[in-house]
């Protein structure tokens, strides 16, 4: 990024500074501080670093996205608004980058959980925000960090007290309604020790904005988080989400990621494994147009008996890009460690392009490590073997693509989820000779 426009942005910055939530907390205001001084300094991520050598964000630089310093939740449509909202679970509304309580819907959910706008948080519990904020993840990561964190509008706070099972999801339901709109927050998801929880993130908006979510989330021993995130933004939109997880002792930490939308797209999914914990990394990306998007996994092993397993898979029409950086680092107290990570791409256009990169950094001698990688076409023999069952090509072709793309939807519990998410799928490629009940 030019130094011009990481100029532009720190100017506008002074004057949007007042707005921003908990700038009455000193140790806030410090962290936002040094934070845009290092985005002053480097700008958005660039090319030549090695974790962002796929992806050139340099795009944005053409555009002015400013955050709205007010709540616009009248200017939602509701009908839009219900079609991503999930019936079956507790509702968190973010418009714009801020919390809505007239949309949201909570009715219901155990007085014992904490939760909150990311503004009220501040106000009602800095000094546990003050120990969780920034440590499961730092400015030092990448300036997509320390760009959210200096701007960060809002955000949500969720505490799901020791033993505490909820029977139903939890929603975070982030909406962008205007264009040019810099819709940044700042989440901390804390669940602790033998508690249990299902999260669902869904990103949705219209025309051209730019979305820059982190979420930070801690895991407490023996318990269990699901977290689900489902990328359906606009065509034009560009997007950032980071998810950053420390686990406990025997803690279980399980991430389904959809990317389906947004002309340029990345995620982040980091996560540090402490002793005997389990961590499952699911994902499905699917490209059409030009679309460009990336996804970044890292499973840090740092104590011994930890189990990791993840399976990402794309599929990539006309000219789009799809990338995938996937690291297992294991740590050398880490012995004993069993981790395994597989990333399959399905290429539908000789246009489309596939990049990927998998890595092990193993500092231990006693373990169970691998990973696999395959970039192709259709297989012409299955093709042929349906056209043979009396299907015609271009059926076959589509069956054969949903089935590979279904294995991953498959793996959702969630019926409305489920559903949503498989609707996504439909709406990106052919559906001629595929029925919805097959799949």
């Amino acid at each position: 990024m030019s130094a011009a426009t990481a100029s532009r942005y720190a100017a506008e910055y002074q004057s949007i500074a007042p707005l921003l939530c908990g700038q009455s907390l000193p140790w806030l205001q410090q962290l936002r501080a040094e934070a845009l001084k290092q985005f002053s300094a480097h700008g958005f991520p660039d090319p030549r670093e090695e974790e962002w050598r796929y992806t050139n964000v340099s795009v944005i630089e053409k555009k002015q996205f400013s955050p709205s310093a007010t709540l616009s939740a009248g200017d939602v449509d509701r009908e839009w608004l219900l079609s991503y909202q999930l019936q079956d679970a507790w509702s968190l509304v973010l418009v714009d980058g801020h919390f809505s309580a007239e949309l949201s819907v909570l009715e219901g959910l155990p007085e014992t959980v904490s939760v909150m706008s990311m503004a009220d948080a501040l106000v009602k519990q800095p000094d546990q925000l003050e120990k969780t904020i920034n440590q499961a993840v730092n400015n030092d990561e990448h300036s997509f960090i320390a760009f959210n964190t200096a701007w960060f509008t809002d955000g949500l706070f969720l505490h799901i007290p020791a033993k505490q099972v909820l029977d139903k999801p939890v929603q975070v339901l982030h909406l962008a309604t205007r264009p040019d709109i810099l819709a940044t927050t700042r989440s901390v998801i804390i669940v602790d020790a033998l508690a249990e929880v299902k999260v669902i993130e869904t990103f949705a908006g219209l025309d051209a904005y730019l979305s820059a979510a982190v979420t930070e989330v801690f895991v407490g021993e023996n318990a269990g988080l699901t977290l689900y995130k489902m990328q359906c933004e606009s065509d034009k939109a560009y997007h950032f989400g980071g998810t950053y997880v420390q686990q406990a002792k025997h803690a279980r930490f399980i991430h389904h990621n959809f990317a389906f939308g947004g002309l340029l797209a990345r995620s982040d999914i980091h996560t540090d494994l402490d002793q005997a914990s389990e961590c499952e990394l699911n994902g499905l990306y699917l490209g059409i147009k030009r679309q460009h998007i990336d996804n970044h996994t890292r499973i840090n092993h740092l104590k011994p008996y930890a189990i990791s397993r993840e399976l990402y898979k794309g599929v990539l029409d006309d000219r789009a890009r799809g990338v995938f950086q996937g690291r297992v680092i294991v740590a050398e107290d880490a012995q004993k460690t069993d981790s395994s990570m597989n990333n399959r791409n399905l290429l539908l256009s000789a246009d489309a392009e596939a990049d990927t990169k998998p890595q092990l950094d193993i500092y231990a001698d006693d373990v169970k490590c691998g990973h696999g990688v395959t970039v192709g076409q259709l297989d012409e023999k299955s093709v042929f073997y349906l056209q043979s069952r009396c299907v015609d090509e271009e059926t076959a072709r589509n069956m054969l693509t949903f089935a590979f793309a279904n294995e991953m939807v498959d793996k959702i519990k969630i019926k409305t989820l489920h559903d949503k998410v498989l609707e996504q799928v439909l709406i990106r490629f052919p559906q001629e000779g595929v029925e919805k009940s097959w799949l």
